[in-house]
């Protein structure tokens, strides 16, 4: 039977880039998307032409009754549930911290944070062997500004990285005994729209080159690390916290 990967925020960047390289060796995928419909349907196309089975699937992580309804969907659409690329996330525009309203930082809080939370609990209540499962992998999408903090662009998105670098070292701990393996992904300076929604959509040509490696990187370069984090290659690997950051 072909396994199901749950992959959230998938209808752009990293997450599209996750989606059809899943479909490509052998995943089907549950597309899931904040709001643009057309794009995620396009990812599913892709992942239909691999061969594999895709759905869109429309949900806020941000809200708690969004996030069951998903899981729902994912077991009414697919029956099973083997992997989750927890990559929902947003940034608001570059400031300081003194110029930041509080309805943004709750706002990138409640995405990136509590939304994780809730993906990840709801991956682990159907993974567990305790709770019948046949365990799992998750894949928490980091950054590297979890260890770097943005200053002056966005601090508020960095902390919240910082939460999920925390998250996947307790959460990996609390459930490597019921066959659920928990790792994160920490990119650094990868060329997708976020910059764009950052306010800087050049910013990968102008941080690219003063990189150690030269060059900013692309988003399916870091789909090839989620990709083997959960393949059984990675069978041995919990609570790791991966840098694809061109040696930043």
């Amino acid at each position: 039977m072909s396994k199901t990967m749950l992959i959230t925020g998938a209808s752009r960047g990293i997450g599209a880039a996750c989606a059809r390289l899943a479909a490509a060796r052998g995943w089907d995928v549950a597309v899931n998307y904040a709001g643009n419909a057309e794009a995620a349907d396009a990812v599913c196309a892709e992942v239909r032409a691999c061969g594999r089975h895709a759905a869109a699937i429309q949900a806020d992580v941000a809200e708690e009754a969004q996030v069951m309804a998903l899981y729902d969907a994912v077991d009414r659409k697919f029956g099973r549930l083997d992997a989750v690329i927890n990559n929902a996330g947003i940034v608001a525009l570059q400031s300081r911290l003194e110029d930041m309203s509080g309805e943004r930082i709750q706002r990138v809080l409640a995405v990136n944070v509590f939304g994780a939370f809730m993906v990840a609990r709801e991956a682990v209540r159907r993974m567990s062997t305790e709770r019948g499962g046949a365990g799992g992998a998750i894949v928490n999408m980091s950054s590297a500004a979890s260890r770097i903090g943005s200053p002056n662009e966005y601090i508020d998105y960095a902390a919240t990285k910082g939460a999920m670098d925390s998250m996947t070292i307790g959460l990996a701990r609390e459930v490597a005994g019921v066959g659920v393996r928990v790792n994160a992904v920490r990119p650094g300076i990868i060329e997708t729209e976020i910059h764009a929604l950052g306010g800087e959509p050049g910013r990968c040509a102008r941080m690219g080159p003063g990189l150690p490696i030269g060059r900013s990187g692309t988003a399916e370069e870091v789909a090839a690390v989620a990709l083997w984090l959960v393949s059984d290659e990675a069978s041995y690997v919990t609570g790791a916290l991966v840098d694809v950051t061109g040696g930043r």
